[in-house]
């Protein structure tokens, strides 16, 4: 490394699901590499993109997630879930807090609730071609569908489920002033009091649905209600929020790629391997999420990270590292390699990647087979596309058939 300034990195918004730059050039230079943050406590900390490392700190107990109410850099002007989210807590009191809602969300758990939502998408499709084109198919498909689906595992009365997709706009985003802050803290609190008041009720009736099952947690001692009340926010408003981005993302693809999108008109059952594919391909992140904190002197991609000192990891980057993916810039739904990181690594890696799986398996399945001529109705460039978020999406997609 030369001995200047490391530079400043900031997540920006880019031209439809074009690749950062910066990381592309970080992952070009070297595997961890220096850089300042201009949030939090402004300062240097170490960002890392290389799929390896990635991996490494992602799974070390030596880089600690234990970081609420240290000062740190950080690129976000406040951490996005609840403090006592499980987000923020390591093993063992992690595999604790985790171990109540793993079930839900396993193969079993899917396949019980894979009618449920295959009739919910089904139901919204046929709204959409009765009403007939030009629709927009954010609006009208992959937005609500994964709200439906979220709301019913949770237990959120539907009547409340459109508060779940504000607060999640609110939340998930780059706040850009002290106002955008308040904000994000308020819908943090309201979300946080709609599911205290679902818990009490399900305490005295409980439901088949999650968080019945967190309420009997908390009142059994498994965990805290606070840990309870942080759970169940992350769940609802990413559940929602990513899912409807990941999809809306991967359709884009299919509207302007028409090889790949008569693969799959041709062949459905190559579909979950497109789900792979475009998991891995598309930066649906902006930015680097939470940072890890070293509890010792570690050795990683040769430089000597130090006790104290923060790391950040780019599962976006290491799912573009050449070395384990090369040409990472060409969609291949045939490409061998390594598992892509897209819902992370190690015991924070995402909770219910099944359920965003299964999600969009299902909603792609069912609009290249119902929808044959499915196209954008308007040209690629004039699709809209969400600023200052925190996970990347169109704000819709016009198409005809």
């Amino acid at each position: 490394m030369r001995d200047t300034a490391p530079p400043v990195y900031e997540a920006i918004d880019l031209a439809a699901l074009d690749f950062d730059p910066f990381l592309r050039e970080a992952l070009r230079k070297a595997p961890v590499v220096r850089v300042r943050l201009l949030h939090g406590t402004p300062g240097e900390c170490w960002l890392a993109t290389r799929y390896d490392v990635v991996r490494f700190i992602t799974s070390d107990p030596r880089f600690s997630r234990d970081i609420v109410g240290r000062p740190l850099p950080s690129m976000n002007r406040y951490l996005v879930p609840l403090d006592r989210a499980v987000s923020f807590v390591d093993p063992p009191d992690h595999s604790r807090v985790r171990s109540v809602v793993s079930s839900a969300f396993n193969r079993s758990g899917m396949a019980a609730l894979r009618p449920r939502a295959q009739a919910v998408l089904d139901d919204l499709i046929g709204r959409m071609v009765a009403s007939g084109p030009p629709a927009d198919l954010v609006r009208q498909v992959t937005s609500p569908f994964p709200l439906h689906v979220i709301g019913a595992v949770l237990g959120v009365p539907e009547a409340d489920r459109p508060r779940l997709r504000v607060w999640a706009d609110t939340v998930l985003t780059r706040a850009t002033d002290e106002a955008d802050v308040e904000r994000a803290r308020q819908a943090k609190e309201d979300a946080r009091a709609l599911f205290r008041e679902l818990a009490r009720e399900r305490r005295a009736r409980p439901q088949p649905d999650l968080t019945s099952t967190l309420a009997a947690a908390v009142a059994s001692g498994r965990i805290e209600e606070e840990e309870m009340l942080a759970l169940a926010v992350l769940m609802a408003l990413n559940g929602w929020h990513a899912v409807r981005n990941h999809t809306s993302n991967m359709m884009y693809v299919l509207l302007t790629d028409d090889s790949l999108m008569s693969r799959l008109r041709s062949d459905a059952r190559a579909v979950p391997a497109a789900v792979e594919e475009l998991l891995r391909w598309v930066p649906h992140k902006h930015g680097v999420g939470q940072p890890r904190v070293a509890t010792e002197d570690v050795e990683v991609g040769g430089v000597r990270i130090r006790r104290g000192d923060a790391v950040y990891v780019s599962y976006v980057a290491a799912n573009w590292d050449e070395s384990c993916y090369p040409e990472p810039d060409r969609i291949d739904i045939d490409r061998q390699g390594p598992p892509h990181l897209a819902f992370g690594h190690g015991p924070h890696h995402c909770v219910a990647p099944l359920l965003a799986r299964m999600e969009a398996e299902l909603l792609l399945t069912a609009l290249v087979e119902r929808l044959p001529e499915l196209r954008l109705a308007v040209d690629p460039g004039e699709v809209v596309w969400q600023k200052d978020v925190l996970i990347r999406g169109p704000v819709g997609l016009p198409v005809t058939w």
